[in-house]
């Protein structure tokens, strides 16, 4: 997925809008975790939000995306993640097991 948000519109909103655009996920319980920099790349600013979903997301009707797959984390591993998004994921994960 790679929409943002339109003007005017909220980093949730468009999450929760382009979820259901391009994988027909609906999302309704979405939590705004942090915001973590590219210090090292873009400096872009990454806002984290965190939802759960129970369903078959091979029955997902993928409009723009070619693949969508979902990891438990220790399939995270061998993926290439830039630096600052797995750093955002692995602090995400530390609250979750704490």
């Amino acid at each position: 997925m790679g929409g943002g948000c339109d003007p005017g519109e909220h980093p949730a909103a468009a999450i929760v809008r382009e979820l259901d655009e391009e994988a027909g996920l609906a999302v309704d319980d979405l939590i705004e975790l942090f915001e973590i920099r590219d210090e090292h790349g873009s400096g872009q600013l990454i806002t984290f939000f965190a939802a759960s979903w129970d369903g078959d997301e091979t029955a997902l009707p993928l409009a723009e995306g070619v693949k969508l797959q979902f990891l438990a984390p220790e399939g995270l591993e061998f993926r290439t993640i830039p630096p600052f998004i797995r750093d955002g994921i692995n602090r995400y994960l530390a609250t979750r097991h704490a």
